[in-house]
């Protein structure tokens, strides 16, 4: 029987996890795509993230004007919950829904309370993406998978918490972004990177170029979609230094994609390790050594030990 270090790391090998995660992936564009509409611009577009939450994702605070609200996606209750400032609530149910009909009832919940907004209705970074009012196809959102795969964000933000606190440096939040709807965190050497070339998928170049105006080491993590690899974490440098791809990086299934150019790591190899969190710790500092090291980054004043639990690192 496998201990309970193992069980915390669901598995995510379910046929219905793909078709929820893509449900909640085009449906948190919409969510995040409000959040956007009404938040003042922060550099590397901070203000439009997502956050795992006790009970699924969330916006957190939202500022409406001189009101306030925040929408969370909450996977026991199945629906996208809307809490406003005058302590109104508004439900929009998960499962049996189309794009069009969540965009709609959440567009209309907001309306109700007084909160007029317009966002543009394309999803971004999808190829080939259908509008949301045009997008009518029920979603096949299975609620037990859509809460295994949040499970599994817990303990990839728990690990990627432990990571961030080693840096010093311009670091991050961990926020899913909604483009990919992938999870992410991220580290800068304090330098200025080269103009970034945009191309992406209905996203504005200025976007992209936003994004990545510093030199950047990147890790996260995805549900793998599009690909045959499954869940995955990935690595990544902005500008990617030269022999970055040949670096040695840990655990021995690491791989660099050649395709993606960034390294990937599958979610079922740190589940089936002796320590899944030394396996993603592995992952996670060696491919940052990599662009650190090739790039020349000032890792003494970047680094320290990783943070100990309710009190200051040791020296402080």
């Amino acid at each position: 029987m496998r201990d309970s270090v193992h069980e915390a790391w669901p598995d995510l090998s379910s046929a219905t996890l793909q078709p929820t995660v893509e449900a909640l992936h085009l449906f948190s564009q919409v969510v995040g795509k409000i959040r956007m509409g009404l938040t003042p611009w922060v550099n590397h577009s901070w203000h439009v993230p997502l956050y795992v939450s006790a009970r699924g994702l969330t916006t957190g605070w939202v500022p409406a004007g001189q009101r306030a609200l925040d929408l969370e996606f909450d996977l026991f209750r199945e629906a996208l919950i809307l809490r406003f400032d005058d302590g109104q609530e508004s439900f929009v149910a998960l499962p049996g829904q189309s794009v069009a009909g969540f965009y709609a009832q959440t567009m209309n919940a907001l309306a109700a309370a007084g909160i007029a907004i317009r966002i543009d209705e394309t999803p971004c970074e999808i190829p080939g993406a259908t509008p949301f009012p045009d997008d009518l196809d029920i979603r096949a959102l299975d609620g037990d998978a859509a809460r295994t795969y949040w499970r599994a964000l817990l303990q990839v933000q728990r690990v990627f918490q432990r990571y961030r606190t080693c840096f010093i440096g311009k670091n991050s939040p961990i926020h899913l972004f909604w483009g990919g709807f992938d999870l992410a965190v991220t580290r800068f050497s304090g330098r200025s990177a080269p103009r970034h070339p945009g191309g992406a998928e209905h996203m504005p170049d200025a976007v992209a170029r936003d994004g990545y105006f510093q030199e950047v080491a990147s890790a996260g993590f995805w549900s793998g979609a599009g690909t045959d690899l499954g869940p995955a974490f990935y690595a990544y440098a902005y500008p990617a230094p030269d022999g970055y791809a040949a670096a040695p990086v840990e655990p021995v299934d690491a791989r660099f994609s050649a395709d993606l150019g960034e390294y990937l790591l599958p979610y079922a190899a740190v589940r089936a390790a002796a320590d899944p969190d030394s396996a993603l710790l592995a992952f996670l500092h060696s491919t940052y050594a990599a662009a650190a090291d090739l790039g020349g980054w000032d890792r003494n004043r970047l680094e320290r030990a990783e943070g100990p639990i309710g009190r200051p690192p040791p020296g402080i």
